[in-house]
């Protein structure tokens, strides 16, 4: 690994990921604590209250750093792929514009009210500011996914030949783009799996470790997470189906790639479960396989044929001959295992989720000692880790089976490195991101961990300002 080319590939491949860690949390919770304010704002229970408080710092813990390991997006795209940046920045300075005045504004003006309000503004009014400010996190998403599904189905463009660059001429185009529609959708419930199965961990770990400690409070999250996991996994397993079959339509080679699928199934292809093959992916070992069920995921039918990479990768050789690329097949066994392990994560996480609900049925706590107790423990550990890793894999599965093109039929992936960037200048960034990236994760978890132990706060809502109306904002939450 020693081009440019592919460093930089790792490079934003690290840091992409990285932040997407953050992303789903952000999201969620920003809802999650909005829907725990609104009931004590309905009901005044101060149990909702002191859960908005507990969860609302977890939240804004995971805010601070989203936005910090965000900024290093930006910068990679004028260091690492200006040639990239000029090709599609007429297209994706628009919604990535809006996303930052407007979604941007609203996330951070409102999350600023909420935080230091408390006090001073009415209770409905102060509510209003966490619900906005969770708005402009969703509507974040949609701006950036409408950017990206640009890169897996251009729309809404003319190529201007002389300049060498995509050209936007019909901005509705790109903001209703088909693989945005099923995108956006499918990665929002995909963020609440995250939030509902940290709220549930987080919950359950007290209910196990401290059940003498706020145990109705608790049990009340753990219930709520647990349900937001389960009906999230089911909106997830919805759009997850159209998205798979708007894939096929519009990239047939990622399909193939995620099934190695090398030829083509004329009639009832069969989905594999698990399997076994040569190293570089061409050829099946040993296969589990359920019949019939690739041509469902991929045409909606359970007799209709789906294309294999082979016939694919002929067929992009001729129409696309101009680009230079030889090989149009992503890898295999990258795209193969990323989407098994998303979904199999997924589906692993809502089997926890449904499980704690089962445990927690008529009010029950398991007696301290008990062998359910051990499972529930080791349950709260691990059920955060599952969501936010299939949510990780998936965006990896996502964007390497669109290689080899940055954006897909007009952008081979290296035409977008920069020509002036050195492997010696990216090895030296990427290092440097990625200690200071172990170093803030680090800070996260330490955080993260000392607040989760504090447990819940008191009912007292949080001052912000003492009796001098002078007095300069403080957050004291």
């Amino acid at each position: 690994m020693d081009s440019a080319l592919e460093l930089a590939r790792w490079q934003f491949g690290i840091t992409t990921v990285y932040h997407f860690l953050f992303v789903p949390m952000t999201i969620s919770m920003a809802f999650l604590v909005a829907i725990m304010q609104t009931m004590w704002w309905r009901s005044g229970d101060e149990r909702w209250l002191r859960l908005t408080r507990f969860f609302g710092k977890l939240f804004l813990i995971n805010f601070a750093m989203g936005v910090v390991t965000g900024i290093v997006q930006e910068f990679q795209f004028g260091m690492n792929w200006s040639s990239y940046s000029r090709f599609v920045g007429d297209i994706f300075g628009a919604p990535l514009a809006i996303e930052g005045l407007l979604a941007f504004f609203l996330e951070s003006t409102f999350l600023g009210l909420w935080i230091f309000g408390w006090d001073r503004l009415k209770p409905g009014l102060h509510l209003m500011t966490i619900w906005l400010a969770a708005i402009g996190t969703a509507l974040s998403a949609y701006f950036i996914l409408a950017a990206n599904s640009f890169m897996q189905n251009p729309v809404g463009f003319t190529m201007n030949a002389e300049r060498g660059r995509a050209e936007l001429d019909d901005f509705v185009a790109v903001l209703t783009n088909k693989v945005a529609l099923v995108t956006v959708p499918h990665t929002l419930f995909a963020a609440f799996m995250v939030g509902g199965a940290f709220v549930a961990a987080v919950a359950v770990w007290h209910l196990v470790r401290r059940p003498e400690r706020d145990a109705e409070a608790f049990r009340t999250a753990a219930r709520l997470g647990a349900v937001t996991l389960l009906v999230a996994g089911v909106g997830v397993i919805v759009s997850g189906d159209i998205q798979g079959k708007i894939m096929t339509e519009v990239q047939p080679m990622k399909m193939a790639a995620a099934e190695a699928l090398y030829e083509d199934a004329d009639e009832c292809a069969p989905f594999s479960v698990f399997t076994v093959g040569t190293l570089d992916g061409s050829k099946p070992l040993f296969s589990v396989e359920v019949p019939c069920l690739l041509s469902q995921l991929a045409t909606g039918s359970f007799d209709q044929p789906v294309r294999g990479v082979n016939s694919l990768q002929a067929e992009y050789a001729e129409t696309y001959a101009d680009t230079g690329i030889e090989d149009f097949t992503p890898n295999i066994p990258v795209t193969y295992w990323s989407f098994r392990l998303m979904m199999g994560l997924g589906f692993v996480a809502m089997a926890g989720g449904a499980w704690i609900l089962w445990a927690l049925r008529r009010g029950r706590v398991p007696a301290q000692g008990s062998r359910a107790t051990r499972y529930l423990l080791w349950a709260a550990i691990m059920l955060p880790l599952l969501p936010l890793f299939a949510n990780s894999f998936g965006w990896i599965f996502t964007e390497m089976g669109r290689q080899p093109w940055v954006v897909f039929s007009l952008m081979p992936t290296e035409a977008g490195v920069s020509p002036s960037v050195s492997s010696a200048q990216v090895w030296t960034s990427m290092v440097g991101f990625t200690l200071l990236y172990g170093a803030l994760a680090v800070v996260e978890v330490k955080l993260l961990l000392m607040f989760i132990g504090k447990g819940l706060p008191d009912a007292d809502p949080p001052t912000t300002h003492d009796d001098d109306s002078d007095a300069p904002l403080a957050f004291a939450y």
